[in-house]
């Protein structure tokens, strides 16, 4: 089993509830202070890893799932343990899959879930995890913009080398942790969208400036117009099933030598 850091709970306590709701506080104010407007998705998520395992009590390593219907782990705190999270994936069955959709965190403790989840029990209890509690972040549905449900845009997937970890308290200051964390993803998960959206647009335009020149090299060669330059590049698209683009560079290549 991996060595961990001594914490109250080894020395027969944990800290009282206002000590635990400072420490969670005081790790999601420098999660704020630390973050940019304009930075990416999986490097908040590696913060957001970092702050939820200084936040909880008995946390001794912390993991970040995205996309459950294709689902990845996009943040670690301790690398070893991702193969938990992927023996979920390949079974399409697990607390952190579970807490993805249904949106409500999902309390696991090793021994006690084997007909439910057996790939995770078996691949927790090879890591020496006793207990593990997956928290969704969400994004909430608004009225600027068109989706009518909650967005699910990760899962804090937090595990312990102790059985008794989690209590629920532990449940309700992730409750608060991951709503106000929400904003933070939220805003990178926009940028993310918006630089992905750029791209598309500027490979469109790219697209269109290569057709262009390729209509007007058929139009001076064919003595013909802009529609029947354009059927023609269509033709050769679909018999050779070809992107029509890649017709288009291919025309203007031959035509320098390239």
């Amino acid at each position: 089993m991996p060595e961990r850091p001594l914490t109250a709970s080894d020395a027969g306590s944990r800290p009282d509830p206002v000590e635990r709701l400072d420490e969670a506080t005081a790790a999601l104010s420098a999660l704020q202070d630390n973050l940019s407007g304009e930075e990416p998705l999986d490097q908040v998520l590696q913060r957001l890893a970092e702050t939820a395992r200084a936040a909880v009590a008995d946390a001794d390593a912390v993991t970040v799932s995205v996309s459950p219907e294709d689902p990845r782990t996009a943040a670690a705190t301790d690398r070893s343990l991702v193969e938990i999270d992927e023996r979920q994936y390949d079974a399409d069955r697990g607390p952190c899959l579970e807490a993805a959709r249904t949106l409500k965190i999902v309390r696991a403790v090793v021994g006690e879930n084997d007909d439910r989840w057996p790939e995770f029990e078996a691949s927790a209890s090879k890591h020496g995890v006793h207990a593990y509690l997956s928290v969704p972040v969400v994004f909430p549905a608004s009225d600027d913009d068109d989706r009518d449900d909650d967005e699910h845009v990760a899962s804090l997937n937090i595990y312990s080398y102790t059985a008794a970890a989690f209590d629920p308290f532990d449940e309700s200051l992730m409750r608060l942790f991951t709503t106000a964390a929400s904003a933070a993803v939220s805003n990178a998960l926009r940028w993310q969208r918006s630089r992905e959206h750029v791209g598309h647009l500027e490979t469109a335009l790219v697209s269109r400036a290569v057709i262009d020149q390729a209509k007007g090299v058929l139009m001076a060669v064919h003595s013909c117009g802009a529609d029947e330059a354009f059927a023609m590049l269509v033709r050769r698209s679909q018999h050779e099933n070809r992107k029509l683009r890649d017709v288009a560079q291919a025309l203007l290549d031959s035509l320098t030598g390239r």
